[in-house]
């Protein structure tokens, strides 16, 4: 069955049907092409979702991603970034292979359709101009024919009339023999005109328009036959990346699984472990007992009134001691000098995470010397071919090479044994780390009135009473307790005082001119050395106050 030989007589119908058929492409296009739109746009909402999201670099969020948890999150925004890359790749093959595609086979079909409907009208045109010039023949023949009918009778009644003459008869006779003949010779162009017709009509219902209507069916079936493969490309675009969205959505589960919570509160314990062992009890302090008062002979006075043991304890005194708490007050330059924020040797971090730091510097350092030592024995294997095989380079070009990876492992040697001594003083002191540089600031405004031997009374004034020994100070038993705990620094040297020194800020220890003392801790780069008195009191003074010798 085919529309040539079944619709023979449907023309309208097949043009409206071929019509339709486009359209529907043309509405099919369009629909993709809004489903595309959908599919960028939620993708767009997606990757701002994750944008939104995603800590930014630096931030505290970033700084906590070591946490499953934390990581597990990034991890899903990373899963749903690659998820809207898969809905982006989804609308960009819709739009090239069902859009563009069929957008460009709708233009051939057009043109296609246009080309056969164009060959229809034309043969219809052609029989049209055929059955014409048959009526017209038809016509003349009937008109003719007529006219010579007319003139055979008027010939035969003047043949019978008695008043006609004989030439009027012969007249009438030769008027009627011409009809005659004319209407013959209609009737001939007639029937030529007939047979033409019929031929042209019979070629245009039997072949011309049968063939134009099976290339109109041929070409309705191949749109067909092009929509179905878009219907399944709508499909199958998008079941093509289903697999790596599947992978997306099982990362998704992952990162889920690999939520750890107890690795978690290990990972916290590990970053902010201090090594400080618990405070212990306080000691009870019987301040009703008479106290001798002496007015201090130092000018701390210049500092204000010092804090008594009554005040350091204030409202809090019955809370717990906890070396890390966090204060308002603002940072003097004088607690900045006793709390550094970044030491070469990482002394501003608590015992447990200094050793960690000095491990891992520790680490680097042996990988960095691992590639110089390397690097070295590489160049003198290169020097040993050059001077065996002069012709495949100088040796002497090799030397800057070698000397400067030579002066890179010296460096680096160096910083391993500064690092290694550091770790071996962190390993020493670890649990004994209740250093004046990590005590709470109120007991460091105590010690240090009792280091410089400056009495007060519990309320925090001055006694009246003449000054006691210095080697005696009031609050020994406070210091007795710190010192008990701290394992004393061996000396790296001595120093002699070039100038007189007062003391006057919190860790710092007076000075006089001339005065030996032992060399505890070098200046790290912020202009203060840490010295200790033959009785055993320690603090900071100016390293440009003195002049140091080194033991080697």
């Amino acid at each position: 069955m085919d529309w040539g030989t079944d619709l023979w007589d449907q023309y309208d119908i097949i043009d409206k049907h071929t019509q339709s058929g486009l359209e529907l492409v043309e509405k099919y296009v369009k629909f993709v092409k809004e489903r595309t739109e959908i599919e960028q746009n939620y993708a767009k909402q997606l990757r701002n979702l994750t944008k939104k999201y995603n800590p930014k670099r630096g931030c505290k969020e970033e700084q906590e991603c070591r946490f499953s948890n934390h990581q597990s999150f990034l991890d899903i925004l990373n899963e749903m970034n690659d998820y809207a890359g898969q809905r982006e790749l989804i609308a960009e093959n819709m739009m090239m292979n069902i859009c563009i595609e069929l957008t460009k086979y709708l233009q051939e079909l057009k043109m296609e359709r246009k080309t056969h409907l164009s060959e229809a009208k034309k043969a219809q045109q052609s029989l049209e101009s055929t059955y014409k010039q048959l009526d017209s023949s038809k016509k003349r023949f009937e008109r003719e024919w007529r006219e010579a009918d007319k003139a055979a009778q008027y010939a035969e009644k003047t043949d019978q009339d008695i008043n006609a003459t004989k030439a009027d008869v012969e007249k009438a006779k030769q008027q009627a023999n011409m009809r005659t003949h004319i209407a013959e010779e209609c009737k001939n162009d007639y029937a030529a005109q007939l047979q033409k017709y019929n031929k042209e009509q019979s070629q245009f219902y039997f072949s011309d328009m049968p063939l134009i209507f099976n290339k109109l069916q041929d070409m309705d079936e191949r749109r067909v036959r092009k929509l179905a493969q878009g219907y399944v490309l709508f499909s199958d675009t998008e079941r093509h990346v289903m697999p790596i969205i599947g992978k997306c959505l099982e990362g998704v589960n992952k990162a889920g699984t690999n939520v750890n919570e107890r690795n978690d509160s290990i990972a916290l314990i590990e970053q902010y472990k201090s090594g400080f062992e618990r405070p212990g009890d306080l000691d009870f302090e019987d301040y009703s007992q008479g106290i001798n008062r002496a007015s201090s002979d130092s000018s701390l006075g210049t500092l204000g009134t010092p804090k008594g043991p009554l005040e350091l304890l204030g409202k809090n005194r019955s809370k717990p001691f906890w070396l890390f708490s966090k204060k308002s007050k603002r940072l003097t330059p004088e607690r900045i000098i006793v709390m550094p924020t970044v030491t070469e040797d990482f002394g501003h971090l608590p015992p447990e995470q200094r050793r960690k730091r000095l491990q891992q510097k520790l680490d680097d350092i042996g990988k960095e010397l691992q590639k110089e030592v390397d690097q070295s024995e590489a160049l003198e294997k290169m020097k040993d071919v050059y001077e065996k095989n002069p012709q495949m380079g100088d040796p002497a070009s090799l030397s800057p090479q070698i000397n400067q990876t030579a002066q890179n492992m010296e460096r680096l040697r160096l910083e391993l044994s500064k690092y290694e001594s550091w770790l071996t003083e962190a390993g020493r002191r670890g649990d004994s780390m209740l250093r004046r540089d990590t005590l709470p600031e109120d007991a460091l405004s105590y010690r240090s009135h009792s280091n410089n031997n400056e009495p007060y009374s519990p309320d925090g004034t001055h006694s009246e009473e003449g000054t006691p020994d210095p080697s005696q100070a009031i609050y020994a038993e406070f210091d007795d307790d710190f010192e008990e705990e701290e394992e004393l620094v061996a000396p790296i040297g001595q120093c002699t005082a070039m100038y007189n020194f007062p003391g006057a800020s919190e860790g710092t220890i007076t000075m006089q001119e001339g005065e030996v003392l032992s060399v505890v801790e070098e200046d790290k780069g912020d202009g203060w050395t840490r010295v200790r008195r033959a009785n055993g009191n320690e603090g900071y003074i100016p390293t440009s106050y003195v002049s140091i010798s080194l033991s080697k």
